[in-house]
């Protein structure tokens, strides 16, 4: 059969109830009779019956496009309860079911209440229909409103913030996946390496296959599976949302408590007495005790010690080896290749030195000869846990993957018949936007665009669409006097329960089936009591 006019749109003035069978043809003459059409995205997807299409989210099910997933249901309650939804009786089920088994055991009350997410929502893309869900709830006495829809970005990409100082390769590399590029590794910030992967440009402004495998990459990370990069020039990462990286097959156990400098201000009074010399090996600023201003208040005695590369300010230096994955950051094995003869006139015989690196995985004692020599020996018991606290402050290695989304184009359209209304009141902070269900970060400047940490989006919130683009959950939610006002599709708005008894307010391709689960983070703030709108 031919695509149907099943979207819930009237057709013209006087048509018609049939007019939208009576007219599917127009909308694609060359269609084989037993497939329809799906109008989820611009691959228009000829679906074969029992068959889903390339996104692998919408299907022909006896003649009907149908969403595969349930879209994801937020029930706040359930945080004082311990429970995850998708493991319990809740899990997915149909609308209907579900809907009961929300009345008779997880009753919302206006303060706590349910949130319907863009997981699963389906959506109107491109949004000439108004979006799969405008949803009307109370909180705290307070008429809301809540936009909910799945939205197609091509303009996105993924900020991946890598807590290592292991030198992962030069600043503007490409960052490879299965041989094509995803993206570069940008500037480096304290502690950690950072990389931008996808884009517009990767998705679309290159191969078919580089397009492919950035939107599969995307959708991986976004869904905190794991994923291997190779940095040109540098190393091989794998990668994972929430866990720790593996850098040339090393998994990395710790973040560095600070740079050199730092290291040798938090703990100079813990080595007054102990140490002699204290070199901390970085690879942006190596410190050394007796010259740093941390000594010189403590009093320290000049060591006479002279370090290789260059000098900043007292007890600061710059580039005193290559970046790589020893010592500190550095190439360096043997963390003496940094030093330079001692000054005899200076240096004393029994001087005792320790090395160690920004993290406390690397330490070493020595003790100087009487040729000036430096001798490595057994560490003190006392110094070895001043190295251990170095370790204990080490925050431990972790992988940050924030979604970065232009939530621009016709997908305001889904919301209000004015989109510029709608970019100016999140500026005003007239409307809260969640991914998810989860805080976003709306920056400034033109346009909408949006951040968001996927590890406080539930599970699975990102998909793909063959465009190839990638497809996210987006809530807009604010006062329904507010959405009256800018423009919005006020015929549309249904309320809570109506919403979850029946789904999607059109029926092409619409949701079947709700998943229940608790906000992904406990500390993730309520949608419906954000400050911006009840403050």
């Amino acid at each position: 059969m031919t695509h149907t006019q099943s979207d819930g749109l009237p057709g013209p003035e006087g048509a018609s109830p049939n007019w939208g069978m009576e007219h599917a043809s127009l909308r694609n003459e060359q269609m084989a009779g037993n497939k329809i059409e799906c109008n989820a995205c611009p691959v228009l997807c000829q679906i074969s019956k029992g068959r889903a299409g390339a996104c692998d989210r919408y299907a022909n099910r006896d003649g009907l496009l149908v969403r595969l997933d349930p879209v994801v249901v937020l029930q706040q309650s359930l945080l004082q309860k311990d429970t995850h939804i998708q493991d319990s009786k809740l899990g997915e089920l149909s609308l209907r079911e579900a809907t009961q088994i929300k009345a008779q055991d997880h009753e919302a009350t206006p303060s706590h209440g349910v949130f319907v997410t863009g997981v699963g929502s389906s959506t109107t893309y491109p949004d000439y229909k108004p979006a799969p869900f405008i949803v009307a709830s109370q909180s705290r006495g307070v008429d809301m409103v809540t936009v909910v829809t799945e939205g197609i970005f091509s303009y996105c990409s993924l900020k991946v913030k890598i807590d290592t100082d292991r030198y992962l390769g030069p600043e503007q590399a490409a960052v490879r996946c299965q041989g094509e590029v995803v993206g570069h590794v940008t500037t480096a910030e304290y502690g950690s390496q950072m990389f931008s992967l996808g884009g517009v440009h990767h998705l679309t402004g290159g191969s078919k296959k580089e397009g492919r495998i950035t939107m599969n990459m995307m959708q991986a990370l976004g869904n905190r599976d794991a994923v291997e990069v190779q940095v040109e020039g540098g190393s091989t990462v794998v990668l994972q949302a929430g866990q720790a990286p593996i850098v040339n097959g090393v998994k990395e156990q710790r973040m560095r408590v600070g740079c050199g400098s730092a290291a040798i201000g938090i703990f100079a009074q813990q080595w007054l007495g102990l140490c002699d010399e204290v070199v901390v090996v970085d690879d942006h600023i190596t410190g050394v005790l007796s010259e740093h201003q941390a000594g010189k208040c403590l009093h320290i005695r000049p060591s006479g010690i002279q370090i290789k590369g260059r000098k900043s300010t007292p007890g600061r230096y710059f580039q005193v080896a290559n970046p790589g994955t020893g010592w500190g950051g550095t190439d360096i094995e043997d963390p003496l290749s940094i030093l330079d003869a001692w000054d005899a006139d200076v240096a004393r015989p029994g001087l005792r030195l320790l090395m160690t690196s920004t993290t406390g995985e690397h330490a070493a004692w020595y003790v100087l000869d009487e040729q000036l020599q430096a001798q490595e020996a057994t560490m003190p018991e006392a110094v070895r846990q001043v190295v251990d606290r170095i370790g204990e402050n080490c925050e431990p290695s972790m992988v940050s993957v924030l979604f970065l989304g232009g939530a621009g184009g016709s997908l305001r359209a889904g919301i209000t018949d004015n989109p510029v209304l709608l970019t100016r009141a999140i500026k005003r902070a007239l409307v809260n936007v969640t991914c998810g269900g989860a805080p976003s970060y709306v920056w400034p400047g033109g346009g909408i665009t949006i951040m968001v940490d996927v590890l406080r989006m539930p599970r699975g919130s990102f998909g793909t669409v063959p465009t190839p683009a990638i497809v996210a959950p987006i809530e807009f939610t604010m006062r329904l006097s507010d959405y009256k006002a800018l423009g919005g599709h006020m015929g549309y708005v249904r309320s809570l329960d109506d919403s979850l008894r029946h789904g999607a307010w059109h029926t092409d391709g619409a949701p079947t089936q709700v998943r229940w689960e608790a906000p992904s983070i406990g500390d993730n703030p309520w949608p419906l009591d954000s400050p911006p709108m009840l403050g």
